[in-house]
């Protein structure tokens, strides 16, 4: 019994946390910058980020027209956002992102990939008409899990 409850002393805390799983199937083809398949398992804390847009601090827009300034910014505001809740892009299991251009698609995942290194997550990118102001180009949302406390 006490080496019954010595492994489960020592077990319990590897169980307990939140596993996330990462599968790009061989059946799909090899994606950039993103999972196609991006699983969680176990005691977990979800967090999800509402749409964050190229607005400073202030609420002023930055890099109007310019879509990788736009896209800076709006990695900054997620970047602060997930550590708001205790999260890094490590932890960011699905990114939603809508562009008004998708002819300037490479400049942002120019800036994804300085934010995002092996663990990426299932993403879904969207050309919109238009985003809550015109001069807006670019609006990311992301869900993140971390081990729950």
């Amino acid at each position: 019994m006490r080496v019954a409850c010595s492994v489960l002393f020592v077990l319990l805390p590897i169980v307990a946390f939140a596993q996330v799983k990462r599968t790009n199937p061989p059946a799909l083809t090899t994606p950039t910058g993103y999972t196609h398949v991006v699983e969680v398992t176990g005691p977990a804390k979800t967090i999800y980020i509402s749409g964050q847009i190229a607005y400073d601090k202030d609420g002023k827009v930055v890099g109007a027209g310019d879509m990788k300034a736009q896209a800076e910014q709006v990695f900054k505001n997620l970047q602060a956002a997930l550590a708001a809740a205790g999260a890094k892009f490590s932890d960011v299991v699905k990114m939603n992102s809508y562009i008004t251009d998708m002819s300037k698609v490479q400049a942002v995942r120019d800036v994804r990939a300085q934010y995002f290194k092996d663990a990426t997550p299932a993403s879904t990118f969207v050309e919109v008409k238009g985003l809550v102001r015109p001069e807006l180009l670019l609006e990311i949302e992301v869900v993140a899990v971390v081990p729950a406390k």
